[in-house]
């Protein structure tokens, strides 16, 4: 055995024939919470559609996920076909299907944010697919942009003009999912080895988003209130007849809207005082979310016997954490907390055995798209960030998230079962001819006997 050689241990055959262990061991636990926490979480559900149709219809999801991700294993990501034909369709298909959605989506709650393609069938969210697009985006830009292990300007100018397309058409989702892009984004930029003074432009680049959003958001809510109070001060006009009676000068004088914005602010003060409020049709996602936490204690009520699902509004999707929380307690959403935190800590130690940027971007990229969404939606479950739709990865009830979680999840694994080989001299497969342009050393790499223990 040669002095640099690592020794070849079972870990190491595992990792070459099936991918990471670890991200194994992480998918299946996920799979097992989400199986037992969906149908727990599904009271409403079952009495709409049946006793078992909410768990099958699970089921049936994480299969077809489970499929997805063993079929990605064993894609080679240097193959050209995927490069060049795969992340282009994909991204191709979230563009024009998010531009679709903006216009002729499926109305729910007020928002457009879904689109059925055959009736009967689920729905898809183009929003769960960009996010899965923009990794393999950024990671090819990133990858093709390095010189001197840094980010050429170009790169970055790129990275931008690809960000800024995804969070405008992204808009409708909400301001969780630009900060989602962003974060992403921002976590791929630090292992593709961009400078401080490149950050900083990133950085105030997405400010100028975000406050633009901000902006937006806070004139549209303000015409939102506005025909509100103009229907209940005329009972019996429909929403085209308030928006031409606001449309004069007369319509204007009837509404009053100094204390609008100060509402707002107070309300934003009082965050954490909704025991002082009643319960409303506006505040009951986050009353009966804070009630199942509060209700869960340390150790949780048990498996099956939630008090809130019955009532909180999406409980076995938007909410499932509260849920997961009133079961199984303070230190049962430590570990499900836990489970995300050690996938982004692995995919890290994959990152620095890797010798090749490209594979570095590819993994961080879709484990900081898993993490940063769960983080997000414990966020809005305990009331850090303002309510939102944002399901908890691989656990929230199926759908088009599930199944862009489990491509991740393939990606990751095909990504670090090429990286266990990349040493192999026996196994043929292995050997595909690198893209010319993508064969940039990664910036991160640390060689080290014991990385993979």
């Amino acid at each position: 055995m040669a002095q640099n050689e690592v020794p070849i241990t079972k870990y190491h055959e595992i990792s070459r024939k099936y991918g990471d262990p670890w991200i194994w061991g992480i998918f299946i636990m996920l799979m097992i919470i989400s199986i037992i926490e969906s149908y727990s979480a599904s009271s409403r559900e079952v009495a709409k559609v049946g006793l078992y149709a909410p768990l099958i219809k699970q089921c049936l999801f994480l299969g077809v996920g489970a499929l997805l991700a063993i079929g990605l294993l064993h894609v080679n990501y240097n193959r050209t076909w995927f490069l060049y034909l795969a992340v282009p369709i994909l991204a191709i298909f979230s563009v024009v299907s998010l531009l679709y959605v903006m216009k002729f989506g499926d109305l729910i709650n007020g928002a457009r944010r879904s689109m059925t393609i055959i009736p009967g069938l689920p729905s898809i969210q183009p929003s769960e697919f960009a996010k899965l697009s923009i990794v393999t985006l950024l990671s090819y830009i990133l990858a093709k942009s390095q010189k001197n292990k840094d980010i050429t300007k170009r790169g970055l100018l790129w990275t931008i003009i690809v960000v800024a397309i995804y969070c405008g058409m992204m808009y409708q989702s909400g301001l969780t999912n630009m900060l989602l892009l962003f974060s992403i984004s921002a976590s791929m930029l630090l292992i593709g080895g961009a400078h401080v003074k490149k950050f900083v432009i990133f950085f105030v680049f997405f400010g100028f988003i975000a406050g633009g959003y901000v902006i937006i958001k806070s004139l549209n809510d303000d015409k939102e209130q506005l025909i509100q109070e103009v229907q209940a001060s005329q009972p019996g006009i429909d929403r085209e007849q308030a928006e031409e009676l606001l449309a004069t000068p007369s319509g204007k004088k009837e509404v009053k809207r100094e204390n609008m914005r100060m509402g707002r602010i107070q309300k934003w003060l009082r965050r954490d005082s909704l025991v002082y409020d009643p319960i409303t049709a506006e505040n009951q996602q986050e009353m009966f979310s804070r009630m199942a936490q509060a209700n869960g204690g340390l150790v949780g009520v048990g498996v099956g016997r939630s008090r809130e699902c019955s009532r909180l509004p999406l409980a076995f999707s938007d909410y499932i954490f509260s849920i997961i929380v009133e079961e199984t307690g303070f230190f049962g959403g430590l570990f499900v907390i836990a489970l995300y935190l050690s996938l982004l800590g692995r995919a890290s130690m994959i990152v620095r055995r890797s010798k090749r940027v490209l594979p570095s971007l590819l993994v961080i990229g879709m484990a900081s798209y898993i993490t940063f969404q769960a983080l997000f939606h414990i966020a809005i479950n305990v009331g850090v960030f303002p309510v939102s739709g944002q399901p908890l990865p691989l656990i929230s009830m199926g759908g088009s998230s599930m199944l862009a979680i489990c491509a991740a999840f393939g990606v990751m694994l095909s990504v670090s079962r090429t990286i266990a080989n990349q040493d192999n001299k026996n196994i043929k497969v292995e050997e595909v001819p690198i893209i010319e342009g993508l064969d940039a050393e990664n910036p991160t790499e640390i060689p080290a006997k014991n990385v993979w223990k």
